[in-house]
C-alpha cells in the first residue's frame, strides 16, 4: 500500500458542458467559462471536456473548439480533453487542432484520448463511416499521433504542422481494463471513468500498475480517477442537489434521456426498484455530503484507492450551487492539508 493523501492530491474538473432544463446550449457555454475562470481561482489542476455526440443534455461534441474557448478565457489552469474519441477522427486532424491549440496557450493543453464512440451506434456509423472499424486501430492510432506531436517527425511526407514538436501530453482514458493494458505498455498516464463506470475501476488500475512501462515522458505509472461530488453545507442539501443527477442517470438507463433537471426533495416514486439499484451500480463512487461527511468519505477513498489525481464532474442544476460545489471540495482538500502540515 502507498502512502497517497488527500491532501497531497492534485484536483481537476471534467466538464460536460450539460444542457440544463430551461436553459440554452450559450448558456451553458456561460457557465462553462465561469466555472473554469472560478476553479482556476481556487488552485484546481485541470480543466477537461469530452467528446459527446447526439446527446440533448451535452453540448461539447466540437471539443477542441469548446477547449480552446475555454483557454482564451482562462490565465493558467491547463485545459484540455476527457477525451477525444480518437476512432472518430484521423490522427492528423487531432494532431493539427491540439498542435494549434498547444502553440497558441503553451504548456496548458492536455490530450485525453478514448476508444468509445462517445455516442450511439447509429451516430457513430455517421461519424466515422468507412472508418467504423477504427477502434480496432486504436493502439497505432495512438503511436501515429504521437510521432506527429513529437520532434521527430521533421523529415516525413506526412507532417503536423502546426502540431510538430509541440509535445502535448496524452492521456489514456478508460471504463474498462482494455485501456489499462494500452496505457501500461505505452507508459502513458492513465484517467479512468469511475464517474459513470466504476464496475472495473479497481481492477483496471491494478492491471495498470503491474503492467507499467516506463516510457520517455512517464517514469512511474499515474492514475486520475474521475468521480462525482455533490457538495454542499449540510448532508440533506448535498442529498436534494443530487436528485438532479440521480435523474440525468436515470435518463441513461431508461433511454430516456432529458435535460439536467432541478432537484426534487427526495426520489421516491420517482424511479422503480430496477431504476434505482442501476443508477446506484453506477453512482458506486459518487460523493455526495457535506464538508465533514465528504471529507471522510474521500480520505477513504484515497487511501484505499492510491490514486495520484482526482478530477471531479459535479452535475448540479443551480449554478451557484454547482460554483459552490467546487468551492467546498478545493477547502476541503485545502484544509487536509493544513492539517497534515500541522501535525
Amino acid at each position: 500500500m502507498g502512502t497517497n493523501q488527500l491532501s497531497a492530491l492534485p484536483f481537476s474538473v471534467l466538464d460536460l458542458a450539460g444542457v440544463i432544463e430551461g436553459k440554452t446550449i450559450a448558456d451553458t457555454f456561460r457557465n462553462s467559462v465561469d466555472l473554469a475562470q472560478h476553479t482556476e481561482e481556487l488552485g484546481y489542476q485541470r480543466y477537461w471536456l469530452a467528446e459527446h455526440h447526439n446527446m440533448i443534455s451535452v453540448a461539447s461534441s466540437a471539443t477542441s473548439v469548446l477547449i480552446g474557448h475555454i483557454a482564451g478565457h482562462t490565465k493558467t489552469i491547463r485545459v484540455g480533453s476527457g477525451g477525444i474519441m480518437l476512432p472518430n477522427h484521423s490522427p492528423l486532424i487531432v494532431a493539427e487542432q491540439f498542435g494549434t491549440l498547444a502553440t497558441i496557450y503553451p504548456d496548458r493543453i492536455d490530450l485525453g484520448l478514448g476508444r468509445a464512440p462517445g455516442t450511439d451506434q447509429l451516430t457513430a456509423m455517421e461519424i466515422r463511416g468507412e472508418r467504423f472499424s477504427a477502434p480496432h486501430h486504436f493502439p497505432q492510432d495512438v503511436q501515429k499521433l504521437q510521432l506527429y506531436l513529437s520532434d521527430y517527425n521533421g523529415d516525413s511526407k506526412v507532417r503536423a504542422i502546426p502540431g510538430e514538436g509541440t509535445n502535448v501530453p496524452i492521456w489514456i482514458l478508460g471504463s474498462s481494463t482494455e485501456s489499462a493494458h494500452l496505457a501500461a505498455s505505452y507508459g502513458l498516464p492513465y484517467a479512468f471513468a469511475s464517474h459513470f463506470a466504476p464496475t472495473y475501476f479497481m481492477e483496471a488500475i491494478q492491471i495498470y500498475r503491474q503492467n507499467f512501462r516506463p516510457s520517455a515522458t512517464l517514469a512511474k505509472p499515474y492514475v486520475m480517477a474521475c468521480i462525482n461530488v455533490v457538495a454542499a453545507d449540510t448532508d440533506q442539501e448535498a442529498e436534494r442537489l443530487s436528485t438532479s443527477l440521480k435523474r440525468l442517470f436515470m435518463g441513461i438507463v431508461t433511454g430516456k434521456r432529458q435535460l439536467l433537471q432541478p432537484p426534487i426533495d427526495n426520489m421516491d416514486g420517482v424511479w422503480s426498484d430496477i431504476e434505482e439499484e442501476a443508477v446506484n451500480q453506477m453512482l458506486a463512487i459518487a460523493f455526495i455530503g457535506g464538508p465533514e461527511k465528504l471529507t471522510a468519505q474521500l480520505q477513504s477513498f484515497v487511501s484505499q484507492t492510491q490514486i495520484d489525481e482526482i478530477m471531479v464532474t459535479s452535475h448540479v442544476y443551480d449554478h451557484k450551487a454547482r460554483l459552490h460545489s467546487y468551492e467546498l471540495l478545493a477547502k476541503i482538500i485545502k484544509e487536509s492539508l493544513q492539517l497534515a502540515v500541522n501535525s
